[in-house]
């Protein structure tokens, strides 16, 4: 080819490396008079066109065995070149070539299988794993790291959450001392937003750094279940002696009575057992919602999976509240689409969002009076495509200062109406965790004497063609 064709300067100072010599010899034995000049300078001849075809051999070998070792350097196939027999000193380089490429290449695939392996294992990881570059930045990230702080498309890529985790002042602090000791670090984190997590991170310095530049693993433990477990135990007992003290007084009192002054007293006993029955019911609903309640606690940092129609279960809710309804005299307006999907949702944590809600609004509300149940698709504040429910009651309101502790455990606005009423004054409470499980907001507005509206915006999908 031409491309493999010899450049003039090198290919004439091969010709002349190679015929001067033997031209050198033939001009001495035409100088001392042995050879006479015209077989002399035919022999010259000859030689100086032996020596520029040689090194045109020689050279244009040279030149297609750099070129496939250029192609083979750039990501191309190995260097395979046979030269003529007449140098065979270059073939042998070629074959040395030849095995050199192919020992790099295996050498290359096997490199590349571990690469692969290591990534694999990065990614199965269950705990959240980061690569840092030396300046801190973040370079890759498994998927439970993914899950954890946002996703990118790109799976390996850093989550777009990151730089905030890496801003944390304890874990910013551990990655100071890890640097400056190239030790392993540990540190304690809590995320508060957006639900609050506790973390242990452990960065442990590189050294000699992995193949993307990456320095430094942050390798981040989440201990929220546990330590919402811990607490759960703590806040159980509490609440619990708090709140069962006044029934168990009551229900002690009463056998007492029985026992005692009311032993053959008929009427009064009919009407203990009716106050002792309705203070048990009282206790088991307590302690189903604290129950309940510290389920919901142990879950919230995980998102749930799943899909749920937000306006099927508002009117299934709605039916079954039928009893209490007619109870209260209550009339319920509804203002449901044909669906409205929220999404990702647990569909039976927003059925007891939408049953708590109704049971407030019908419990704290004005008896024989209304209340108002809509779901409406729409964005967030944000943006967001997703699901509003709400609930409003014409009770007699909240004061504006009491507003941000309805969803308090215990808070109650009026807690003599609110235990007659039957509330364990943990409905909103479960709310709250619920809708903050869900990563959707819950907004109060009450005017006294005007009644209370409960808004829930659960994200959800784009109402477009399809959903």
């Amino acid at each position: 080819m031409i491309g493999d064709a010899p450049r003039p300067g090198p290919w004439l100072r091969a010709s002349l490396t190679v015929a001067g010599a033997p031209a050198g010899c033939l001009l001495l034995l035409m100088g001392s008079g042995a050879l006479s000049p015209r077989a002399g300078f035919a022999a010259l001849i000859v030689t100086l066109l032996a020596g520029a075809g040689v090194a045109h051999v020689w050279l244009g070998n040279l030149a297609r065995l750099a070129a496939q070792i250029r192609s083979a350097a750039a990501g191309g196939d190995l260097p395979r070149l046979t030269v003529a027999p007449l140098l065979p000193s270059v073939q042998e380089v070629a074959d040395g070539v030849n095995r050199l490429a192919r020992s790099l290449a295996e050498r290359g695939a096997l490199v590349e299988t571990l690469r692969r392996a290591d990534a694999a294992i990065i990614e199965a990881l269950p705990d959240p794993l980061l690569v840092l570059s030396e300046s801190r930045l973040p370079l890759r990230a498994n998927r439970a790291a993914r899950e954890m702080l946002g996703a990118p498309a790109d799976a390996g890529a850093a989550p777009t959450d990151a730089a905030a985790l890496l801003r944390h002042p304890a874990l910013a602090e551990a990655l100071d001392r890890a640097l400056a000791a190239r030790q392993p670090m540990v540190a304690d984190l809590v995320l508060p937003v957006p639900v609050l997590r506790d973390l242990v991170a452990q960065i442990i310095p590189m050294d000699p750094p992995l193949a993307d530049g990456g320095r430094i693993l942050v390798l981040l433990s989440d201990r929220t279940r546990e330590r919402a477990v811990e607490r759960m135990r703590a806040d159980f007992v509490a609440n619990a002696s708090h709140e069962l003290r006044t029934p168990l007084a009551s229900l002690i009192g009463f056998i007492e009575t029985l026992r005692g002054p009311a032993a053959d007293d008929p009427a009064a006993q009919q009407r203990f057992l009716g106050i002792m029955a309705e203070q048990s019911d009282r206790m088991r609903r307590l302690i189903d919602d604290l129950l309940g309640l510290s389920r919901i606690e142990m879950a919230e940092h995980q998102a749930p999976t799943g899909r749920a129609d937000v306006a099927s279960v508002a009117r299934a809710e709605a039916e079954a509240m039928a009893p209490i309804l007619a109870q209260r005299q209550v009339r319920l307006s509804l203002d449901l689409p044909d669906a409205a999907i929220a999404d990702p949702a647990d569909a039976d944590q927003v059925a007891q969002v939408v049953r708590n809600l109704l049971d407030n609004a019908i419990r704290h509300g004005r008896e024989g009076g209304e209340v108002r149940l809509a779901v409406t698709p729409g964005p967030g504040r944000d943006g967001r495509p997703g699901v509003t429910l709400s609930v409003a009651d014409d009770g007699p309101g909240v004061p504006r200062d009491e507003i941000p502790r309805l969803t308090e455990r215990f808070y109650r606005v009026d807690k003599g109406r609110s235990r007659r009423a039957g509330g364990t004054g943990l409905g909103l409470a479960i709310v709250k965790h619920i809708v903050n499980r869900h990563r959707g907001t819950l907004a109060i507005e009450s005017e006294e004497g005007a009644g209370t509206l409960f808004r829930v915006w659960w994200p959800g999908v784009d109402p477009g063609p399809g959903t």
